[in-house]
């Protein structure tokens, strides 16, 4: 395993239990706690983690569950959804991310004719697979459990294919429109789909707009060749993005 991985597990870890020992995570590992003590240092040279005597902890608290998340501001983020799937088209191959804005496009794309899925969702792939729709489902640990799927394994498997269309969401959106995450775990994913697109939309509800918190950053809104989202962004972000569309969605 290389370092990257080792970091990556690190922090998988820590989402899921918050404040862990050294030793707990030699043990879980496998590593001595030599190798694992300067992946730690690492990270807390980022800003990822808090070293405690003998243990460590992430420096953003855990985040609300994806289960819970999927309730929260549910009927926006279904009106939002909604309007996206607006541009699938029949015969498109689509990158979805493991958003829960994103997830709720399946209700509304199952019906689209020859379209193939790629994504990190695990519930998004379960549920379109049985109405018939193919389903590519990217590698990776479970880094966001139940359902979603990142690391190299899942960037070096969206790597390998080419799509018309990413539909992707992060935590975090400025009303200038800076895109940002709490942690940096779907970085690489999203540039890897971005990169591979087509087309691009980027998909936030007026909750995300100027939240507080730690922040990794993507990339401008210039990224997305469409935003949708029921938040208004001013007259002049939207004219900073001049290439970029901005949907209202009421």
């Amino acid at each position: 395993m290389f370092q990257r991985e080792r970091m990556e597990r690190i922090m998988s870890i820590l989402r899921k239990n918050g404040y862990v020992t050294v030793k707990y995570l030699t043990e879980e590992l496998h590593y001595s706690t030599a190798t694992v003590n300067r992946d730690l240092n690492v990270l807390a040279q980022m800003g990822e983690v808090k070293r405690t005597y003998g243990g460590v902890e992430p420096t953003v608290p855990i985040t609300v569950p994806v289960t819970f998340r999927y309730e929260q501001g549910k009927s926006a983020k279904k009106r939002i959804a909604k309007q996206a799937a607006e541009y699938v088209e029949d015969g498109d191959t689509v990158f979805m991310d493991g958003s829960t804005t994103v997830q709720y496009m399946g209700e509304y794309i199952a019906e689209k004719r020859d379209i193939t899925v790629i994504t990190n969702n695990t519930a998004l792939s379960a549920f379109l697979s049985e109405l018939g729709v193919d389903v590519i489902v990217l590698g990776g640990r479970v880094m966001e459990a139940p359902y979603m799927l990142a690391g190299t394994d899942t960037v070096e498997t969206a790597a390998r294919y080419k799509a018309d269309k990413c539909f992707f969401s992060t935590a975090f959106v400025s009303s200038d429109g800076e895109m940002s995450y709490t942690g940096d775990i779907f970085f690489n994913m999203h540039m890897t789909m971005l990169r591979n697109s087509e087309k691009s939309y980027y998909l936030v509800d007026k909750e995300k707009v100027d939240k507080k918190g730690s922040k990794v950053v993507l990339g401008r809104l210039s990224l997305a060749d469409t935003v949708i989202s029921d938040h208004t962004f001013p007259e002049r972000t939207r004219q900073e993005y001049k290439n970029t569309e901005f949907v209202l969605v009421k």
